[in-house]
């Protein structure tokens, strides 16, 4: 086996420089382009608890969307919520399941017959089958992996599904990095465990996984959350290299796609030579060589220091570059006015949308809010079959953004 870590070296001087950004002073440098898409269509879908928060999005083979998260307050009162709309964002079914509190939606994949949800049940491992026309559930499979512990991700493999996530969580109460140990999961067709393996040497949290060439590739955030991690396991799990990414402080790993040129494209966001959370995207090689890396962020102009740009998911496009979906606020209640006084402030959060080209270079990128003082922000993004994409916006239910093509 071999292992690599990839060190970047961006300052924000030279983040300005790439981006083209005009700095108008310590709290407005604004990047505007024309050719960026705007909003077709928004709405929402709210569950049975007080708020609910979406974790992923697919665009269904019907022209609808599927939305997989929770509703209510993890551990003590969420439940695993499912919605799906149709093409135009409007509510075909809903469905909640679980019952502790200690339930995780965390994605989907469609197959001809149903929906299969994974995520967690009372603390545990499960997958879970829905039937496409009503969400009735065909049959829901809980699997014990060691502690409180989940599944990320999955994919629909020859023998059944290959699911990632996590075993023996230090942290119970959070959604996003559980201090845990990566683990990946082979399941038959009917759901049920045929192995397991322990990921713990490589990640603590394994979050994404595609099949190439018969192959596996699992992303993740390695131990403490300090760098991108990359896997190549073949088809009986044995590890065939790992590599690290990232840089001097912490760099968190959410999102990962395969892009048209035999690449990779990882997301997330990092600390490292930055002055707060910035996006960090990378693009690499099925040999898990790195093409080109970049950091972007504070889109709307404010002071960086107090600005958090959070990147979460990852798309890649037909012109082998790619497209990531964040959100960009002010976690520190500082408030501050944009240039412009068009009743923008650094309190409210946005939605913020980057699309990169095959070279790394930025194509476009563009912020979109829901109101004076309505916090919006990007959790997950699938692309449409009119070339634009629909976006899982965090407003405190299950909200629908559909982007015109672009």
């Amino acid at each position: 086996m071999n292992i690599t870590k990839h060190y970047y070296t961006s300052t924000l001087t030279i983040l300005y420089l790439l981006v083209g950004c005009t700095k108008v002073n310590d709290d407005c440098h604004v990047n505007y382009y024309p050719n960026a898409p705007i909003i077709e269509w928004e709405t929402g879908v709210s569950g049975s608890e007080e708020e609910s928060h979406g974790h992923f999005i697919l665009t269904c083979s019907d022209g609808g969307y599927l939305q997989v998260g929770e509703t209510g307050v993890f551990p003590s009162t969420a439940k695993i919520l499912v919605v799906k709309t149709d093409n135009l964002g409007q509510l075909v079914w809903k469905k909640e399941l679980g019952s502790s509190g200690n339930n995780l939606g965390n994605s989907a994949i469609e197959t001809p017959n149903g929906y299969i949800i994974c995520g967690a049940i009372d603390g545990n491992s499960a997958l879970i089958k829905l039937d496409k026309s009503n969400g009735n559930q065909k049959f829901i499979k809980t699997i014990d992996n060691g502690g409180s512990n989940a599944f990320e991700n999955l994919i629909k493999s020859r023998n059944g599904f290959v699911c990632v996530g996590y075993n023996n969580a230090e942290d119970k109460t959070n959604t996003f990095f559980t201090d845990g140990s990566g683990y990946i999961t082979f399941l038959d067709s009917s759901g049920t465990k045929t192995l397991g393996i322990g990921l713990d040497d490589y990640l603590a949290q394994a979050y994404r996984i595609v099949e190439y060439n018969s192959d596996y590739y699992i992303s993740g955030l390695t131990e403490n959350a300090n760098d991108f991690g990359l896997i190549k396991l073949d088809s009986l799990g044995n590890i065939l290299w790992h590599r690290t990414y990232g840089g001097i402080a912490s760099d968190h790993c959410y999102g990962m796609a395969v892009g048209e040129d035999e690449s990779i494209f990882l997301t997330g966001h990092t600390l490292s030579n930055t002055e707060n959370w910035d996006t960090y995207t990378i693009k690499i090689d099925f040999s898990g060589n790195m093409i080109w890396e970049r950091v972007l962020g504070n889109p709307r102009g404010f002071n960086p220091k107090f600005i958090h740009d959070e990147a979460w998911d990852i798309k890649s496009l037909p012109d082998s570059g790619c497209i990531v979906v964040a959100g960009t606020g002010d976690e520190y209640g500082r408030y501050r006015r944009r240039c412009g006084n068009d009743g923008d402030n650094s309190n409210t959060w946005h939605i913020y949308l980057i699309k990169y080209d095959l070279d790394g270079n930025i194509v476009w990128q563009k912020t979109y809010g829901g109101g004076q003082n309505i916090d919006w922000a990007g959790e997950a993004i699938d692309l449409t079959p009119d070339g634009g994409a629909i976006i899982a916006l965090d407003n405190g239910e299950f909200g629908f953004v559909k982007i015109a093509p672009f």
